[in-house]
């Protein structure tokens, strides 16, 4: 009844920048927090930024004054603009939505995850 679709991810040079995309679709009443996660080789899955449903946001420490998390509810999609990249953001990228959905019997909240679009920083 969801379905989430990435795009955005590539081969940047130390010092670029990126813009991700995750774009939500289906019978969807309402998105609550929208976030961002990166997992790179060897390493667990980590939050990166957060935006709620009210606008606030979130940074893990590594990324704060480089990356900006974004939101446009009429399009039902959060943005990553991630500038001054660095090799250590090499990593799988990963949106995750908090989605409020009608069925045909009820509402239903669940969380939804993009498939993943692969960032690499490296000269």
């Amino acid at each position: 009844q969801v379905q989430l679709v990435e795009s955005g991810g590539g081969l940047v040079q130390p010092g670029g920048s990126l813009r991700l995309s995750c774009a939500a679709s289906g019978s969807i009443f309402n998105i609550n927090d929208m976030g961002w996660y990166r997992q790179a080789p060897g390493k667990q899955r980590e939050l990166v930024a957060v935006i709620t449903s009210n606008g606030s946001t979130n940074y893990v420490d590594s990324v704060k004054g480089r990356f900006t998390i974004s939101r446009d509810n009429a399009k039902k999609t959060v943005y990553l603009q991630m500038n001054s990249l660095k090799p250590e953001d090499t990593a799988v990228y990963y949106c995750n939505l908090d989605i409020t959905y009608r069925t045909s019997l009820a509402y239903r909240r669940d969380d939804y995850w993009g498939q993943g679009t692969q960032v690499t920083v490296s000269a």
